[in-house]
């Protein structure tokens, strides 16, 4: 009772004495500050606690593959080990200067992210978008998504023999959405408010963005050691300093030798940790593996046929039917094969920057798409006219609108081209008839005059203001590819320039949005990357320098379609405001759409053993984004040979 004396207090304690109105007042205050810090920790804590342990988790839908699962379809568990897999760069990067591949500055060479890195979770390739543990023998994920935790396996070693654990999966994750990471890098991971280590083999994610990308991005992270980088004083360097030192990773090849950036080459571990886990056996046969660097591509397919390497991913449809052919295909030596995929195949097209004055009209855009006569470009009759963001996949956008799709759209239909509500987009096409190219480019005529262009007695078009109608084309390679879509924008007055630059120059005015147009590949997928997106198309990144959003796209529309793709529930919403998403995109002409291919084309060398049942989306070369299956799962037929 009030008053009565405690007799379990110190004598020598002084009475309470009432607290004043104001201190009373401070104290409530601070409490219900406190509490409300405490209160966001306690329903994340809540959450997580929540949600069960399990070994994989699907976006849609049940793994197919059970805990403790023996090995993927798609590999060959018993396939032997050994021999050499010689490869060739696979992108235009012909040097490497570092060894970093998560920095902006620099080229890191092929292969490190493939052979080396490992993440918490890997995806299935036979599956829409499911991952399984694999630094991570269990994951939970919060009811409400608004978490993902990882449980490390206790078996999991770094290449210098330290055990991972949940510090270094933190340091991780806090290096890679660092301001010293690329920009591109650091907005995948924006959507994580905090990683907090739970226990020493623990680690909680917990989402702003609560979304299924935002969980497989986390679950895609690579980790790294925290002794990677440090300084001769044991500190840590700044990430962007790490440079020359060779990554200390849990993968299954450590860098054996790197020559003058032109070489390098990795050797398996012998000790690998993951060796006989359900997610890697079968993978990873090789001894070793050896890239070299070709400046040339005529070059590197001269150095093909005289085996200094082994697999030639070809990317150009002329080249594939006339230079993959000759005495050593005829007789077996090299087999030249398409291998066909049911990977979705994001938008390649030339992409226009609409922070230049001369793109900022839509009826100028759509007169420029008027001009790319496609169908001629395509003699040979090999290619895919692009016509959607989500290519070759059962996201892009048909027919009319859904009522799902329509639901998403009326919001903005003032601020959008009315085509969007009408059929989906599907490219002009001239059938190579020199009338239909006529008929599309009078339509670009009449679209430019409507835009104020004006054709002059100098046979320019040209604007009120008397500017000529110019714009340069910026190509990292060999030019000469696009003389036909010049000579079509010339028979209109219109200029274009190409400028051929290296690679180097090529990505730093990209970094910079220095540039007038680009031609651009949009990245392959089973389910379409929301978070990615959002990189490329968002409002948020399109002042970013060194973001992925090169057209400057800033659309309500876009924003809010791509939020509705990344908190989708089900397949069916994900395809509704995707597919609205896509119509957004194309009748908008942000872009002149060019090609796709669903299978991927390639020649290599009759030395490797293939795994009977083929997984459905790979790829067959380093660095495209997605499961590399040749470079993974193959093997060589005989070890000793070399």
């Amino acid at each position: 009772m009030a008053g009565m004396h405690d007799p379990t207090a110190p004598a020598s304690r002084p009475a309470r004495r009432p607290l004043p109105a104001a201190a009373a007042l401070i104290r409530t205050l601070l409490a219900c500050v406190l509490w409300a810090l405490l209160l966001p920790l306690a329903a994340h804590a809540q959450a997580a606690s929540a949600a069960p342990w399990v070994h994989a988790y699907a976006a849609f839908g049940e793994p197919k593959y059970p805990a403790g699962f023996a090995h993927f379809d798609y590999v060959n568990p018993d396939a032997p080990k050994g021999g050499t897999l010689r490869l060739r760069n696979p992108d235009r990067r012909s040097s490497f200067d570092k060894f970093n591949p998560f920095t902006t500055r620099g080229n890191a060479p092929a292969g490190v992210s493939l052979f080396m890195f490992e993440s918490l979770a890997v995806n299935s390739g036979d599956e829409l978008q499911t991952m399984y543990g694999l630094l991570a023998e269990a994951i939970a994920v919060a009811p409400d998504k608004s978490s993902i935790s990882f449980r490390l396996n206790p078996k999991a070693r770094f290449s210098n023999g330290d055990p991972v654990t949940a510090a270094d999966v933190l340091y991780s994750f806090e290096q890679q959405s660092g301001k010293y990471a690329a920009p591109g890098l650091q907005a995948s991971l924006a959507g994580v408010a905090r990683a907090v280590a739970v226990d020493e083999r623990t680690v909680r994610f917990e989402l702003k963005e609560r979304s299924t990308d935002m969980l497989f991005t986390v679950g895609g992270l690579p980790v790294f050691s925290r002794k990677w980088g440090l300084a001769s004083d044991g500190k840590p360097k700044r990430f962007d300093e790490i440079v020359s030192e060779y990554p200390i990773t849990s993968g299954p090849y450590t860098i054996a030798r790197a020559d003058s950036g032109r070489r390098i080459e990795f050797v398996r571990n012998p000790d690998y940790w993951a060796r006989d886990l359900g997610v890697r056996r079968g993978f990873f046969n090789w001894g070793r593996v050896v890239y070299r660097y070709y400046s040339d591509g005529a070059v590197a397919r001269e150095a093909f046929k005289a085996g200094e390497f082994d697999i030639y991913k070809e990317y150009s449809s002329r080249s594939w039917v006339r230079q993959h052919k000759g005495p050593k295909w005829d007789d077996g030596r090299i087999i030249k094969n398409m291998f066909f995929t049911q990977v979705g195949q994001g938008l390649q097209a030339h992409l226009m920057n609409l922070r230049r004055p001369l793109f900022q009209d839509r009826r100028v855009r759509e007169a420029i798409g008027l001009t790319y006569d496609f169908d001629t470009l395509n003699r040979l009759g090999l290619l895919t006219r692009a016509y959607s963001v989500f290519n070759n996949s059962e996201f892009a956008a048909e027919g009319l609108p859904s009522p799902g799709e329509l639901k998403l759209l009326e919001p903005f239909r003032a601020e959008l081209p009315p085509e969007v509500f009408g059929p989906a987009w599907r490219p002009p096409t001239t059938g190579r008839d020199p009338k239909r190219l006529r008929a599309n480019l009078l339509k670009a005529r009449a679209l430019l005059e409507e835009a104020g262009w004006k054709l002059s007695p100098d046979g320019k078009l040209r604007n009120a203001k008397g500017e000529a109608f110019e714009f340069e084309y910026l190509n990292p390679g060999e030019g000469g590819r696009n003389t036909e879509w010049q000579a079509n924008l010339a028979k209109l007055g219109i200029t274009m320039k190409e400028r051929n630059v290296d690679f180097a120059l090529y990505r730093r005015r990209l970094e910079q949005y220095d540039f007038d147009m680009v031609t651009i590949v949009g990245g392959d997928f089973t389910l379409p990357d929301a978070t990615g997106l959002m990189t490329t198309f968002g409002s948020k990144a399109a002042d970013e320098p060194g973001n992925n959003n090169l057209r400057g796209v800033k659309s309500p529309a876009a924003d809010a379609l791509l939020e509705a793709m990344a908190g989708a529930r089900s397949l069916d919403e994900l395809r509704d405001a995707a597919r609205a998403f896509d119509r957004v995109v194309m009748w908008n002409y942000w872009q002149v759409p060019d090609l796709y291919a669903a299978d991927e084309r390639a020649s290599y060398w009759n030395r490797f053993g293939i795994p009977k049942v083929w997984p459905k989306f790979f790829t067959i070369d380093t660095g495209a984004g997605f499961f590399a299956w040749p470079l993974e799962t193959w093997w060589i037929k005989d070890p000793a040979q070399r």
